[in-house]
């Protein structure tokens, strides 16, 4: 009972009620001083930080909060259950404080055991002399970049969290913290993955799973660049900007030159990207791909990816009803307000394909299909009809990719469209250039001419960054980044915003909170067929772009503040 009650214990988070699966950590041992002897138990911690990234329950909130908010996907009607309840919450803008969705404990409890490993780790150079301090300093930052990690991902679905770099170890530790605003936590991980930037392992330090399974430089810097392009486009920050590029560079230059010495050769393309026609099988299929930077690792027996499968797939393994969401219309049929405008685009059919007559909504073939359209104009698959997958819902081995380098090179892209300061600056050539090495590469040899993206189309800065946001949709859709897309480009065309303090703060303070950007809602409610107008409505100002804190929490914790938009949800009513 010591051993297991130590594990929940020190898992719990912060403030939080649930706990954290203890097979995620090491068996027959507590982690108090009897645990922290040798270089194998720091492993072992370390290894079970990554491995509670896995959970069911982080998965789903990755897929629901990047994907589920945006224009991406819909519901699946014909399931009914707790899950699709607070599904249909999100969908219809009626968030209840109660919403699974809105509990932050899972990341927490991964924040919490980088933090153990972060506090403990360094005695154990004295006692086991095979734990060197470079060992220390690499596991330091390996914790330390996950932790930004799951900061991150607080940050941009939350706003206001609480921040804490202790360990969590007993239950006489008060575990309650206040919100900080989200421009100090954001601070507080920019410092710390610099400080990992310096220890971590190289990208080419391993040639196995582990060259993208765990946090390297290239993921350190994707993640820099992801940060700071974040905070750029909420905070009007030229620098950050400027930051943003300088670490996508890094990661885009490093990933030139693991190339290179793979293939002892150099080649014409500018960037080391797979022809279009092998992209999916090289990157969905095979995975841990050549372009990859970071991949949370399924194996299939002993992890398996049950939520990417429940949302995406399958129901249940038993059950004959596919998963609960879809690809939304706007995936459908090439042409004005669709996704895809070529037709020679192979990601127009190996991302989704038609769920039956309805043009409404379509599966989703991504991180599901094992099959791949490698030969022949993919223009030609018109109808695209539903593929018949063999695939069991057991055992489904399918990693989730968190940063490849289309991504950073997108992320690139897009700052250097908001440093261009008019329509004749090179910056905005430059960004067009890479944008077009993405769609290039998609596009099928046969009709590339025709289909290749123009520059006199997109020569102004409205379009390129239109172009930028249409060609991460088309390359990275459900990959949990459409959401914080739409963000970004949401914040950039709101005014007054106040990223320094909490949103309680401000309206204890009197301030006007700062109006949702009517194109971001344009954007994001065009997957509705009817009750988008009503959605658009609900989500007036800055606080209902964020999750609501879950009431269990405000219970636990008095000096937490809850979401303005959610202070008085009590008294709502369902109006679906």
């Amino acid at each position: 009972m010591k051993k297991i009650l130590s594990f929940i214990i020190l898992t719990a988070g912060l403030m939080l009620s649930s706990c954290v699966d203890t097979e995620l950590l090491p068996y027959n041992k507590t982690v108090d001083e009897d645990f922290w002897q040798t270089k194998g138990d720091v492993s072992s911690m370390v290894n079970g930080a990554y491995k509670s990234m896995l959970s069911a329950d982080v998965i789903s909130r990755l897929i629901v909060w990047g994907d589920f908010r945006s224009d991406e996907l819909v519901l699946v009607n014909s399931i009914s259950n707790s899950t699709t309840e607070a599904l249909n919450e999100i969908y219809a803008a009626n968030l209840q404080i109660t919403n699974t969705y809105a509990n932050w404990a899972s990341l927490y409890s991964v924040i919490n055991i980088c933090n153990i490993v972060l506090e403990k780790s360094q005695a154990v150079i004295n006692i086991d002399p095979s734990y060197t301090e470079g060992d220390w300093k690499s596991d330091c930052a390996q914790m330390k970049a996950l932790r930004s990690l799951c900061y991150f991902y607080l940050v941009r679905n939350f706003r206001d969290v609480p921040y804490s770099s202790k360990a969590y170890m007993n239950s006489s530790q008060d575990l309650r913290l206040a919100q900080s605003s989200p421009d100090s936590v954001l601070t507080c991980c920019i410092n710390d993955l610099k400080e990992a930037e310096a220890d971590i392992i190289s990208a080419e330090a391993y040639s196995d799973w582990r060259r993208v399974g765990w946090f390297n430089k290239d993921g350190v810097d994707a993640l820099l660049a992801d940060i700071y392009l974040w905070r750029a486009s909420i905070m009007d920050s030229s620098s950050d900007y400027e930051q943003a590029v300088f670490y996508s560079n890094k990661v885009i230059e490093s990933k030139k030159a693991q190339h290179q010495t793979r293939r002892l050769q150099i080649e014409e393309q500018e960037y080391p990207l797979v022809a279009g026609n092998e992209a999916y099988s090289s990157l969905f299929i095979n995975q841990n791909a050549e372009e990859s930077i970071l991949e949370l690792q399924f194996d299939g027996s002993n992890n398996s990816n049950t939520a990417l499968c429940q949302y995406y797939y399958k129901y249940a393994g038993n059950y004959s009803t596919y998963g609960y969401l879809r690809a939304a219309s706007i995936f459908g049929m090439r042409g004005n307000n669709m996704v895809y405008e070529k037709n020679g685009d192979y990601r127009f059919v190996e991302n989704v394909y038609k769920a039956g007559k309805s043009d409404e909504s379509y599966d989703i073939r991504k991180l599901v299909t094992q099959t791949t359209w490698s030969t022949g104009n993919p223009g030609a698959a018109t109808g695209r009809e539903r593929n018949n997958e063999d695939r069991a819902f057991a055992n489904f081995r399918q990693n989730y990719i968190v940063y490849r380098l289309t991504d950073v090179m997108l992320m690139k892209a897009e700052a250097m469209v908001q440093l261009a300061v008019d329509e004749n600056d090179t910056l905005l050539r430059q960004a067009f250039n890479i944008v077009k090495a993405v769609n290039d590469r998609s596009i099928y040899e046969g009709s590339l001419s025709n289909d290749s993206l123009k520059w006199g189309n997109y020569n102004t800065l409205d379009r390129m960054e239109n172009l930028v946001l249409n060609e991460r949709l088309r390359e990275l859709c459900f990959e949990g980044k459409r959401w914080y897309d739409l963000m970004r480009y949401g914040y950039r065309k709101m005014e007054n915003v106040d990223y320094t303090t909490t949103l309680a703060r401000q309206q204890e303070q009197g301030k006007t909170l700062p109006n949702v950007s009517r194109d971001m809602m344009s954007l994001m409610t065009r997957k509705y067929t009817s009750g988008g107008t009503s959605v658009s409505a609900k989500m007036r100002t800055e606080p209902y772009l964020y999750m609501p804190i879950i009431e269990n929490e405000i219970k636990a914790n008095d000096l937490l503040k809850q979401n303005p938009a959610y202070s008085s949800s009590d008294q709502w009513e369902k109006n679906y």
